[in-house]
């Protein structure tokens, strides 16, 4: 069981007189207790210093970790705008590039508008230059054909004139004829001389038309009868005998002037 503990006893017993000053104190009386304060005293100074080793650790770390945080942000902002910069560039790029492709594909469009355009025009001039081709052909083809033709005309010409130059200096001396020509392509003018025996310088002409088949007077100086020079001109187109046709006509001169 538990001592009581009594207040009063153990205050009479340990109580000094107080007239007595040879008595012990009562601190004396008091029973000595280690209480180790000295260790404990010790032991918090350890842990301070443990304590405060490991505040200033922390503090050290802390530090350390913030300014590493620090410089990771500063890190990760310059490489922001280190990345913003090139995605900037980048896009500038692109927009160039963009803008080149437009470029060369509106030029590519054109250039083959051109192409299909000059292709186009190329088949037209080949078509064309066919076409004048054949015709150049088909012209030089009558070229030569009416070379031909004048040739064997000139030929004809020729063995003719053999011919009617003996005939024409005969008309010329024996008739007093003179061809001329009347200004136009189908007409010649035949002149007489020596129709009046008063006058051998005077002269009668007529002018023959030969457009058609069918020849005709379409003048005559002096003037002539016309049924008898329709006669005559009649029998030209029917017997083709143009010395009989200048001879009729020489008489109706010679009759004018009479």
């Amino acid at each position: 069981m538990a001592t009581l503990f009594e207040p009063s006893l153990s205050t009479s017993t340990m109580r000094p007189p107080l007239s007595s000053s040879s008595a012990p104190s009562m601190a004396d009386s008091l029973p000595s207790i280690n209480f180790g304060f000295d260790e404990l005293r010790e032991r918090m100074a350890r842990f301070t210093h443990r304590f405060d080793d490991f505040i200033a650790e922390g503090r050290k770390r802390v530090l350390e970790e913030r300014n590493q945080f620090r410089m990771n942000v500063a890190e990760l902002e310059e490489d922001h705008r280190l990345k913003s910069h090139s995605l900037s560039i980048l896009h500038q790029k692109t927009q160039a590039h963009t803008h080149l492709l437009t470029s060369q594909a509106a030029e590519t469009a054109e250039i083959q508008t051109t192409i299909a355009s000059l292709t186009a025009h190329q088949t037209t001039l080949t078509s064309h230059r066919a076409h004048l081709l054949s015709r150049i052909a088909a012209v030089q083809a009558s070229i030569n054909q009416r070379l031909a033709a004048q040739q064997a005309h000139s030929l004809y010409l020729s063995s003719q004139e053999q011919q009617n130059t003996p005939e024409l200096d005969f008309w010329t001396s024996y008739l007093g004829l003179r061809i001329e020509g009347a200004g136009m392509v189908d007409r010649l003018k035949f002149v007489f001389t020596h129709i009046d025996e008063r006058d051998w310088e005077r002269e009668g002409w007529f002018e023959l038309n030969t457009e058609r088949r069918d020849y005709s007077v379409d003048c005559a100086r002096p003037k002539l009868e016309g049924e008898k020079v329709e006669r005559c001109v009649e029998r030209l187109n029917e017997t083709r005998d143009l010395a009989a046709f200048l001879k009729g006509m020489r008489e109706l001169f010679v009759e004018a002037v009479k």
